[in-house]
């Protein structure tokens, strides 16, 4: 059973321990010095400025974002070096993120001649000169092209353009959260780093000067990042890590900085439990059961012998054991399958301090667009 020490915060709540926090921060922070690269963290994780500045603090150089809600967020609360990582061709968004360099360094990715034209075509009218940085596809298949001709074409185009600074390249292998176990994860993160180098010398040979070389996800940043002629890491998850992490071997339980606080509000049955957090606070992340991997939508902490099954709206279903000493009225926590999903659907997040609660922290740059 919870001890009474989290009575006071009303449930579902999002908790993050400091120290943990601190400790994930720390770490990543001393890898990149270690690999010699750049640490531009992905927000997109935590969505809170303060946090964002904690992490330059720490030694990044700045921060990845997806959304531009994001980067307008994240100058206001102080920063000034920001990368967004989501191609931009609406007239009118390419507009904001011009205006928003007026008083923070941006850059921003392009994968298609549209997007590069559109950008070219807003920064000069805007009289501007903006960093743009080509997206490559290394396995996820989402934005970005193949690391073949068409990659080297667009280049140049985007070095062409009078208004336009071509940046470098970037790649996200989020497909690696798909991976079946922490050997694959490996493999995908090396295939990451070597092909975003090859593609830097092949640009290099071609008379393109490739500035910084982008690589991302928290899965794979510690194969990708070790490669040599990788310039940058865009982790994540990191900051917090969940159970996806755990599933992958890049986390501990431990390294889990972020939990859900929900309390029991029914025991309708001997083998079953139900709680206050449900889909609107957990989402709909389901883990998978295979070697090292878990079932269910996160991980009870503290009752191993107690499976997560269903998400409803506004309820969450435990399988239990009958012998389960869990009854109406306790306080649990539950570690998420994806900490980024959860944090997106708070409002807030409740951080603990030597086990107790400290300060509660606006979600700033939640449901971003």
């Amino acid at each position: 059973m919870t001890k009474n020490k989290f009575e006071t915060i009303d449930t579902p709540a999002p908790l993050v321990r400091e120290a943990i926090l601190v400790r994930n921060i720390t770490d990543m922070a001393g890898f990149a010095q270690q690999a010699g690269v750049d640490l531009r963290p992905h927000v997109k994780a935590h969505k809170i400025p303060r946090l964002a500045r904690i992490q330059v603090n720490q030694g990044a150089v700045g921060i990845t974002v997806s959304k531009l809600d994001e980067a307008e967020t994240m100058a206001e609360g102080g920063l000034k070096d920001i990368f967004v990582a989501s191609p931009i061709t609406e007239p009118k968004k390419i507009k904001r993120l011009l205006k928003l360099s007026d008083r923070t360094g941006v850059s921003v990715v392009a994968d298609s001649r549209e997007g590069v034209e559109a950008l070219a075509r807003g920064a000069s009218e805007k009289g501007k000169n903006l960093k743009v940085l080509l997206a490559i596809d290394c396995g996820f298949n989402l934005c970005g092209l193949p690391s073949d001709e068409s990659a080297v074409k667009l280049a140049r185009q985007i070095c062409e353009e009078e208004a336009l600074e071509f940046g470098g390249i970037m790649t996200h292998a989020g497909h690696s959260y798909r991976a079946e176990g922490p050997e694959i994860v490996q493999e995908i993160g090396l295939d990451e780093g070597r092909l975003m180098v090859d593609l830097a010398a092949r640009l290099k040979q071609e008379g393109l000067e490739c500035p910084r070389v982008s690589v991302g996800s928290t899965a794979t940043v510690k194969m990708a990042g070790m490669v040599k002629g990788v310039t940058e890491i865009c982790p994540g998850n990191y900051i917090f890590n969940d159970m996806a992490g755990v599933a992958l071997g890049v986390a501990m339980e431990e390294d889990c900085a972020l939990t859900v606080l929900t309390r029991v509000v029914s025991r309708p049955a001997e083998d079953r439990c139900i709680v206050d957090a449900g889909s609107k606070t957990m989402s709909l992340a389901k883990g998978r059961q295979s070697g090292t991997m878990y079932a269910g939508f996160g991980k009870v902490k503290g009752h191993p012998e107690v499976v997560v099954s269903r998400l409803e709206e506004e309820h969450g279903v435990l399988s239990l054991p009958p012998e389960s000493d869990l009854r109406v009225g306790d306080l649990i926590e539950i570690v998420p399958n994806n900490a980024g999903l959860v944090i997106n659907l708070a409002p807030s997040v409740h951080i603990i301090r030597n086990e107790e609660p400290w300060e509660e922290w606006k979600v700033s740059a939640r449901g971003s667009k």
